[in-house]
């Protein structure tokens, strides 16, 4: 079994509604409360980046799928959408709503399209940070599939 470690660094220097940083190896970044949540909504924050991660998971993954049933895409985008409720200054993240837009080639068959509807629902599953929040997110998908 192989472990893999992800590094991340935040800096912090002052109080509640200061700015941050953060940064990774692929990610600089200021940090702050959103707006939302009456910070000064400089940078991101947690909720995009929880938000960030589920997308990005899902998208990788689904692409991945695909290219493995050897379904054809001529374009796979997404826009998707971070549910937080705010009840009595308790915070709870409580649903992700993707929005997957795969296009794919005119000569795709019908059952090409039936399996890369499959795919879409089963790499929402299987995406780690999917998993990673099961039982704690909702997880809602809402798949458009054209042909180019």
């Amino acid at each position: 079994m192989a472990m893999h470690e992800f590094h991340l660094h935040t800096n912090w220097p002052g109080n509640r509604n200061d700015i941050g940083d953060l940064s990774t190896t692929g990610l600089v970044s200021k940090i702050s409360i959103p707006p939302e949540m009456d910070g000064p909504g400089i940078g991101t924050n947690p909720d995009e980046m929880l938000l960030g991660a589920a997308a990005t998971c899902y998208i990788i993954t689904l692409a991945a799928m695909l290219e493995r049933s050897k379904i054809n895409k001529t374009m796979l985008s997404m826009d998707s959408i971070g549910l937080v409720e705010v009840d009595k200054g308790v915070i709870t993240y409580k649903k992700i709503i993707h929005k997957p837009v795969l296009l794919l080639e005119a000569d795709a068959s019908e059952k090409q399209k039936l399996l890369a509807e499959k795919l879409a629902h089963k790499a929402e599953s299987s995406c780690m940070i999917s998993r990673a929040l099961k039982g704690n997110v909702e997880i809602e998908l809402d798949l458009m599939i054209k042909f180019n």
